[in-house]
């Protein structure tokens, strides 16, 4: 199957702050939902400093909310992109996201990174299955 622009959407949820770098939240192209790395942010756009779980929580919550625009649930992820500030966060990533996830989670890689800003600890992109 060839692609043209016209088969390829893209989705910003309302309830988010307009962002101020350019990309869309997700776009939706053959079958699949690609999700935009999602850090903990509100719906103003604020990074919520906090607990780590309710950091991981938060963007979590946020990658379901940019599923939904875009016609997409959580159980229809394939592929997770994890994104770490420092690797002695791995262990309660992990248990946050296996709570999230349950006994069939996707595939996912997780690496650590330089965020180059200290408000931020972790980020999450997807990839949601959703057919033709």
């Amino acid at each position: 199957m060839w692609f043209h622009a016209d088969m390829i959407e893209r989705f910003h949820p309302a309830s988010f702050a307009p962002v101020a770098v350019p990309l869309s939240h997700a776009t939706k192209a053959g079958g699949f939902v690609f999700v935009s790395g999602q850090v903990a942010t509100d719906a103003e756009g604020n990074i919520r400093l906090g607990d780590f779980a309710d950091e991981v929580n938060l963007t979590l919550d946020n990658v379901e909310t940019v599923l939904a625009a875009a016609g997409a649930r959580v159980d229809q992820i394939v592929r997770v992109g994890a994104f770490l500030s420092n690797a002695t966060l791995f262990a309660q990533f992990n248990e946050v996201y296996a709570r999230r996830f349950g006994a069939a989670p996707p595939a996912r890689t997780t690496v650590v990174v330089d965020f180059g800003r200290a408000d931020v600890r972790v980020e999450v992109e997807a990839i949601a299955y959703v057919g033709e």
